[in-house]
């Protein structure tokens, strides 16, 4: 086509359209409609899937000309992903799991307009250097409502970094933040601004936001930079927290020698709602030259009511675990966000790690992980095509996106924490991976 009128679409339909007029799918033809959205979930952020965020950051070659990512597709909805030769990157079942379980909630039903996608029973295949098959993506029929997502005005928020150095930089740059408040605060009280909404005191490079899993060593290092978030109904409550940030340089912390960002700018908070709308109640229809055009859009179906999956496998089904060794030696992992929910997609590097990761990842013992940080439950879905596990952490964000006060408010972090998490496995794979643990270690 030279030309296609659509209204705001997923990013994998720009994949999913070719295929289908390529190959004749059908709207109905759920099973390669899924494939067909696989391929582009894949394909849409580019190089994520040609080795970009990978786990294995070091075994990745050419950072600076990665190659984007190639789908070679079948009419049957199989593909083979691949990248030009000669770029940079790589291309393995690794790189492809982790895009895979980017930013996905249930893999039982990944919603999308056109299909609900399925995709536990996904496998990947390395069939040559820098070229994975991708099959087994399983779809239904779309549901019946769109996803509407709207936006809002709440208040304004500002943001500030101050660079500290020096002996007990860390404890320093605490207080600096938290006298910071407490004189704005006092000066709000005067004026009758009322309080903040929130406030966010992190210090970057003193590991703050992995709460209790911080390393006591960390604690003493001799340069950080403090990051101070706030948020208010009013703005000039904030212009006034803006212009006393600066005094701090010559009234509190010897060390204080940087403030590179400038006054902080204040900016209004914009959050995000989403609901659930009939496609009954939405007529589509296109007009050109005054004529309009009805679009038949499929009324979709109820989503099926899916059952809990399985509870954790009894220990029995990890033998012998009695030697703890760091998640990052048995698995590959990323994370991503959906507004104030994160996502962790983990993937064991060898089947026979499947049984501990089950065992110990359980949805109790990732919330207490994260519980600095998390307000919500956590779910875990399993992937049986790919020997992975999905986590998605409800409320985990601060708010998400531009809403948030966190240095990190898409989760971009979360499988990195993670990847420290202690498994106990038998002593014989502890023994098989004590290599990867000595190359973390470094």
């Amino acid at each position: 086509a030279d030309i296609v009128v659509t209204g705001r679409v997923v990013d994998s339909a720009i994949v999913l359209g070719p295929l289908m007029h390529e190959f004749g799918w059908r709207a109905d033809d759920y099973q390669r409609l899924a494939a067909g959205s696989l391929a582009g979930h894949l394909l849409e952020c580019g190089p994520q899937v040609t080795g970009g965020i990978f786990t294995d950051w070091a075994s990745v070659p050419g950072w600076e000309d990665m190659g984007y990512p190639i789908a070679e597709c079948a009419g049957d909805g199989s593909f083979v992903v691949s990248k030009p030769r000669g770029t940079g990157g790589l291309v393995t079942r690794a790189t492809v799991a982790e895009q895979m379980l980017y930013e996905i909630a249930d893999p039982r039903a990944y919603l999308l307009p056109d299909v609900s996608c399925d995709f536990t029973a996904v496998t990947l295949d390395e069939v040559g250097p820098d070229r994975v098959r991708v099959a087994g993506a399983r779809g239904r029929a779309p549901t019946p409502t769109y996803k509407v997502s709207a936006t809002y005005a709440d208040g304004f928020r500002a943001i500030t970094t101050i660079t500290i150095g020096g002996p007990e930089a860390a404890a320093k740059a605490h207080r600096v933040g938290e006298a910071i408040i407490a004189r704005t605060r006092r000066l709000f009280r005067e004026r009758n601004l009322g309080d903040y909404r929130a406030v966010s005191i992190e210090v970057l490079g003193a590991e703050d936001t992995y709460g209790a899993h911080a390393g006591a060593a960390i604690r003493a290092t001799r340069e950080v930079v403090l990051k101070l978030g706030v948020q208010h109904e009013s703005k000039a409550a904030l212009d006034l927290f803006a212009r006393e940030v600066a005094p701090a340089a010559s009234s509190m912390a010897q060390g204080l020698a940087g403030f590179f960002a400038g006054r902080p700018n204040v900016q209004p908070v914009v959050r995000l709602f989403s609901c659930l709308w009939p496609k009954e109640r939405t007529p589509v229809s296109v007009e050109i030259d005054g004529r309009s055009l009805e679009v038949a859009v499929s009324a979709g179906e109820a989503a099926p009511s899916l059952a809990p999956m399985a509870p954790p496998a009894a220990a029995a089904d990890a033998p012998d675990a009695s030697v703890a060794v760091p998640l990052i030696a048995l698995a590959w992992g990323r994370s991503g966000d959906k507004g104030n929910n994160a996502n962790i997609g983990v993937i064991a590097r060898d089947p026979a790690y499947v049984p501990y990761l089950r065992a110990a990842l359980t949805e109790a013992a990732v919330a207490r992980w994260f519980a600095h940080l998390l307000e919500g439950p956590v779910e875990r879905f399993e992937l049986p095509g790919i020997n992975a596990f999905n986590f998605v952490l409800h409320e985990a964000l601060g708010g998400g996106g531009i809403a948030s006060l966190r240095i990190d408010p898409q989760g971009k972090a979360f499988a990195q924490m993670l990847m420290d998490m202690p498994v106990p496995v038998s002593p014989a794979i502890a023994a098989r991976v004590r290599p990867a643990n000595a190359r973390q270690a470094s």
